[in-house]
C-alpha cells in the first residue's frame, strides 16, 4: 500500500519565513512594563543602532528605530534644476469656485 505524502512547500514561503526569523531576531523584543523600567538602558541600545519591537502583552505594537545620523554638511541646493519647468499659469489667480469654496472651509465670508 503506499502512502500519501504532502507536497513539499513552495520555496517563496519558505524564504518568507526565513527573512522573517531573521527580521525579528536582529530587534530587542519588549513589553511596555519593561521598557518604562529600563527606559535609559534601552535608549542607549537604540543610540548604537539597535531597532526594539515594543509589545503589548506579548503582540507587536511598535517598532522603534534610531533616527538617521544628521547631515554634516548642507544639503546642496538647485538638484533638480531643469527637471521641470513651472507654467505661467500657476501663477494666476484661482477661478472663483476654488476660491469659494476655501472661503466656506474656513469660515470667511466673501469678499
Amino acid at each position: 500500500m503506499l502512502a500519501l505524502t504532502r507536497p513539499a512547500p513552495i520555496l517563496l514561503e519558505t524564504i518568507d519565513l526565513v527573512q522573517l526569523r531573521a527580521y525579528t531576531r536582529t530587534m530587542i523584543r519588549i513589553n511596555i512594563h519593561e521598557a518604562k523600567t529600563h527606559l535609559s538602558q534601552y535608549l542607549d541600545r537604540l543610540a548604537r543602532g539597535e531597532k526594539i519591537l515594543l509589545c503589548r502583552r506579548n503582540v507587536p505594537i511598535a517598532e522603534i528605530r534610531p533616527l538617521p545620523p544628521e547631515r554634516s554638511t548642507q544639503r546642496p541646493i538647485g538638484l533638480a534644476k531643469g527637471a521641470f519647468e513651472v507654467p505661467p499659469s500657476f501663477f494666476e489667480p484661482l477661478p472663483d469656485e476654488i476660491t469659494a469654496a476655501f472661503r466656506a472651509l474656513t469660515g470667511q465670508a466673501n469678499n
